[in-house]
């Protein structure tokens, strides 16, 4: 894929030093990247949110699933990477395939707070003029969204659990995912629920 200005900015300004990356959804639990070390941060200005419409990964354009984006406003808590001067070209490019195939993302540097102090991270944050770009959407439309979602990555409800469960294994409570989650557990009742991966 072609570089940005923004991208390009961002592969220069890393160029030789270690790279942090910001992960709040599959980030978490399925990286794909070696890194060096990893740490529970904080990020204001921004929110984890079922933003995204998604056509691919977790569903179609017939039956659109969602997918998690960075919104603006209030806070979030994920996990921040560190990446070795030496795997950062790989790990951006990889990034770079997962993340950017179809401009939902815009690639920021950021200020996440961990426990050993401010790191500056790339991470991943929606695009709101974009076409799959859902907004705040009200709960009946994201629940019919996560449980029809299905694409090229799984079902959407699988995302959901990963990313919940994974955010309980780190000691973390985000309460919309977890209420949202348990709505979408109730419709499951008397059908199959998907069981999350093991990873």
């Amino acid at each position: 894929m072609k570089k940005t200005k923004t991208a390009a900015r961002l592969y220069e300004h890393r160029a030789g030093n270690d790279m942090w990356v910001f992960g709040y959804g599959s980030l978490m639990w399925n990286p794909d990247f070696e890194y060096e070390e990893r740490r529970i941060g904080m990020l204001r200005g921004y929110h984890r949110s079922f933003c995204i419409f998604s056509h691919q990964y977790r569903g179609t354009p017939e039956k659109p699933g969602l997918v998690l984006g960075l919104d603006r406003g209030g806070c979030c808590r994920g996990m921040a990477y560190r990446i070795h001067a030496k795997s950062a070209e790989d790990a951006r490019k990889k990034l770079w395939e997962r993340e950017m195939t179809r401009n939902t993302y815009h690639p920021r540097q950021v200020h996440v707070s961990t426990d050993k102090g401010v790191v500056e991270a790339l991470a991943f944050v929606v695009r709101r003029e974009h076409p799959q770009y859902a907004g705040k959407l009200p709960t009946e439309t994201l629940v019919r969204c996560v449980m029809q979602g299905a694409g090229g990555r799984g079902t959407c409800r699988e995302y959901l659990a990963n990313t919940v469960k994974h955010l309980e294994e780190m000691g973390l409570d985000d309460g919309p995912l977890h209420d949202l989650m348990k709505l979408v557990e109730q419709r499951c009742i008397g059908s199959e629920w998907e069981t999350p991966k093991k990873t």
